[in-house]
């Protein structure tokens, strides 16, 4: 990434490692004027680097090397991760892994992508191309980082784009080692732009700014919106990955020792801080008892250290805000009438006093229409639900406002099928849960997002079509036809 002068103003964000306090690092927030320097250099680049024209097998070759360029910092870049975000090591690695597999990906999709030549209806032959918008804003979240880092940022740049990307102002940290190793994998200057600063006030001049021709962003549902709005008052897409509140069911029938350690791991994994983490746990009414008390002692047991601790199952939560934040949501769910059957408290104990550290939290004895079933706490928190019959359970798992994902445990085809597809949910996990794949399309239903990234409609995602025909007329054309 090009360098830049020294701020005007002398902003910046740190970051804090939320397993101690320590500070981490820090990056100088962007200013105004440099953001249009940075959006101005984009479009040079766009137009004068010759990457949009690249013939594709050798615009994979660069995406490949970034790939390889990841391979070889791998472990570098997991810890910086971890001390970023608070992550597990071991989790940190594998999204690492995962931000490699992304570029291999688009690399092989870039080169192999078809467009169409269309039904002929005259003298013609019609086909379809595909054209990068230019410019693109890739806004990504706190919570992973590298992961989602890659995940727009490899299909923006295999479709031809240039690409400014704006991390979290939690988690500020990969983004530019990120642009650093794509530069010297070979990718033009200019074609990988690190924004820094706080959403409200750059995130939202970047969404606005007149050069910049789409927008991707995964987030909150509320800031999702105001993005949707600037972004429809510009006339320019907006690709918008959102909030859930996805619920995990438990039918009589299943196999119980897979679907409680995936009920577990779906809420607990990341310590709840994952927008398809199932916070929303539907038990049948003949085995509620019996799930949930295997659910609650599995959480008891749950190893709570630090990030890069032998054995460590949760680590802290991304920052001590958030972890505020995910304190008043159990306190709610308290004043509403929630029993708190484990967990709702800071764990206690020196190897805790510094980090942001809450304990895993299960909670039961509220309607499905409680705020705190109906909202997204983003932490190690389950709300748990009985239900009756497939009726119930679909009209208690539709009622929220969110539809990412879902979860159906039992051993009935026929009953996975019909509740998979009544219930309203971009991915529906069937006797698994939380597995996602580059390969595979991703998004939400209702406010949890417009648009799916990954597999081969990521790429279209960044690009437009245009139609192109070729004349095959024997005759000049006449005016009346």
């Amino acid at each position: 990434m090009d360098a830049l002068p020294p701020a005007a103003q002398g902003d910046e964000l740190v970051s804090t490692d939320p397993a101690t306090g320590a500070v981490v690092g820090s990056v100088r927030v962007t200013t105004p004027a440099e953001l249009d320097t940075m959006v101005e250099r984009a479009w040079q680049a766009f137009h004068n680097s010759g990457w949009k024209t690249l013939l594709p097998h050798r615009r994979a070759l660069i995406l490949h090397a970034i790939a390889d360029g990841l391979v070889a910092e791998k472990d570098s870049l997991a810890t910086l991760q971890m001390r970023d975000n608070g992550k597990p090591l071991a989790e940190c690695r594998a999204m690492v892994d995962s931000a490699i597999g992304t570029f291999r990906y688009y690399a092989g999709v870039c080169e192999t992508i078809e467009t169409d030549v269309t039904p002929r209806r005259g003298d013609y032959v019609s086909i379809t191309v595909l054209e990068p918008f230019g410019v693109v804003a890739c806004i990504t979240p706190w919570n992973s980082p590298i992961m989602n880092d890659a995940t727009k940022v490899a299909p923006a740049l295999a479709a031809g784009n240039a690409v400014l990307l704006k991390p979290s102002e939690d988690s500020p940290l990969l983004a530019p080692e990120l642009a650093r190793i794509a530069l010297k994998a070979g990718l033009p200057a200019g074609m990988l732009q690190v924004v820094q600063g706080r959403g409200a006030e750059i995130g939202a001049a970047l969404v606005a700014h007149p050069g910049v021709r789409m927008v991707s962003f995964t987030g909150g549902t509320t800031t999702g919106r105001a993005i949707g709005r600037t972004c429809g008052d510009k006339l320019i897409p907006a690709a918008l990955e959102l909030g859930g509140k996805s619920p995990h069911v438990v039918f009589a029938d299943a196999d119980l020792d897979h679907a409680v350690a995936a009920v577990v791991a779906g809420i607990f994994g990341s310590a709840g801080q994952s927008c398809v983490a199932g916070s929303r746990l539907f038990i049948e009414a003949p085995i509620y008892d019996e799930v949930l008390k295997r659910v609650v002692d599995r959480a008891k047991t749950l190893r709570v250290a630090a990030p890069d601790a032998s054995g460590v199952e949760m680590g802290p939560l991304a920052s001590f805000h958030h972890r505020d934040r995910v304190i008043r949501f159990v306190d709610r769910a308290r004043a509403e009438g929630g029993r708190i059957l484990c967990g709702g408290a800071v764990p206690e104990g020196p190897d805790y006093a510094k980090g942001a550290y809450y304990l895993p939290t299960v909670i039961d004895g509220l309607p499905t229409d409680a705020l705190t079933c109906q909202e997204e706490a983003f932490g190690p928190v389950l709300v748990a639900l009985p239900f009756q019959d497939e009726a119930d359970l679909i009209a208690q798992g539709n009622g929220t406002a969110f539809g990412l994902a879902c979860g159906i445990w039992t051993e009935s085809f026929k009953r996975a099928w019909r509740v998979g597809r009544a219930l309203e949910a971009g991915s529906v996990w069937i006797n698994t849960y939380k597995q996602s794949v580059t390969t595979t399309p991703f998004g939400g239903f209702k406010n949890s997002g417009i648009g799916r990234e990954k597999g081969i409609d990521g790429l279209r995602l960044y690009a437009q079509v245009k139609s192109m025909y070729f004349g095959l007329h024997e005759q000049p054309m006449s005016v009346a036809r």
